[in-house]
């Protein structure tokens, strides 16, 4: 299982606080059927507290994600800022995570030397 971030989901993260180790606890619980929203499409939609906070008021993220395969942390919000996102940002995310976990090693290869993705290692 390999897992990526956006370039922009890189800087969120960096801001809220969310570590590699976090995120590859999330797709830990992600591959043992713990989803808080499956978006379509292979899109879904996580819980993630913030260090130190709780589930309920924290952060959301958007994964494109195939079990056993690929994840791609595309996007994140805050839940005190945005409530959710709408039909039309929820088609864009399945377009591109569509494209993101088509993806074949040199694609990804070439978008990691590019600096568009950044692949979550485990700490």
């Amino acid at each position: 299982m390999r897992i990526f971030k956006t370039r922009w989901f890189t800087k969120w993260a960096g801001k809220e606080g969310l570590t590699d180790k976090v995120l590859f606890a999330v797709v830990a619980e992600m591959e043992t059927g713990l989803i808080d929203a499956d978006l379509g499409g292979n899109i879904y939609k996580k819980r993630v507290a913030r260090p130190g906070q709780g589930k309920s008021g924290s952060t959301r993220i958007i994964v494109a994600f195939k079990i056993g395969e690929k994840a791609f942390f595309m996007y994140g919000f805050a839940k005190n800022k945005m409530d959710n996102i709408n039909d039309k940002e929820l088609e864009v995310f399945k377009i591109v995570g569509g494209d993101l976990l088509s993806y074949n090693d040199k694609q990804l290869e070439t978008a990691l030397e590019k600096g568009e993705l950044m692949e979550v290692i485990n700490e």
